[in-house]
């Protein structure tokens, strides 16, 4: 890892792509704007979530802003070759019940 991106930030990972870059913004100061995007499959996030979760609080502790979007286009469409059945379209009540679960799991802790 790049000595110039704090082991808060890069603890845990494998690789950082592209490091410089990442590098480069760290140094102007600026917070951040991290984003991850999540398909409203199924009613909870699953373990596959909790890493990347994970590494965006770390960067939200040191400062940054993460932004965590709720898609709907995929699951609205389910698997478009067909081959999925774990991947069925669902309602927009699936989807919104579904989405209200994901906004619980990531919000804040009170």
């Amino acid at each position: 890892m790049s000595d110039h991106i704090p082991s808060s930030l890069s603890a845990g990972t494998v690789d950082i792509i592209p490091s410089a870059e990442l590098a480069q913004k760290l140094a102007t100061g600026r917070p951040l704007t991290i984003k991850l995007g999540a398909d409203p499959t199924a009613p909870d996030l699953h373990l596959g979530h909790a890493v990347v979760l994970r590494k965006l609080r770390d960067f939200q502790d040191a400062g940054h802003r993460i932004v965590f979007v709720i898609g709907d286009f995929t699951v609205r469409i389910g698997d478009p070759t067909g081959r999925s059945k774990t991947r069925p379209p669902l309602s927009d009540a699936e989807i919104m019940s579904h989405s209200a679960t994901y906004f619980e799991q990531v919000g804040k802790n009170s």
